[in-house]
């Protein structure tokens, strides 16, 4: 059985609709219709989308397990720690 890594949510007020997909472990993005290509969504982002509770947060935690998503969210504070402990070296 093949999963679907994609999805799209078109908020319907005007905005545009933004596709989302898993590729590789990374959550990326794309706005519809545009001619930028996929773009990953930074740790921040993620955590933002987790915090919010929305359809977005909920198909990542099914789709991608809710330890990987949590990992994502934190990817960033991990290397500004590794970065930190460089410094002080």
């Amino acid at each position: 059985m093949q999963t679907c890594n994609r999805l799209r949510i078109d908020p319907g007020d005007g905005s545009p609709a933004m596709d989302y997909r898993i590729e590789d472990g990374r959550v990326e993005c794309r706005v519809v219709d545009r001619v930028e290509g996929w773009r990953p969504l930074s740790p921040q982002q993620l955590t933002l989308q987790v915090k919010s509770r929305g359809i977005l947060a909920h198909w990542l935690s099914r789709r991608m397990g809710v330890f990987p998503l949590v990992r994502a969210c934190s990817e960033e504070s991990e290397v500004e720690d590794d970065v930190r402990s460089e410094e002080a070296a």
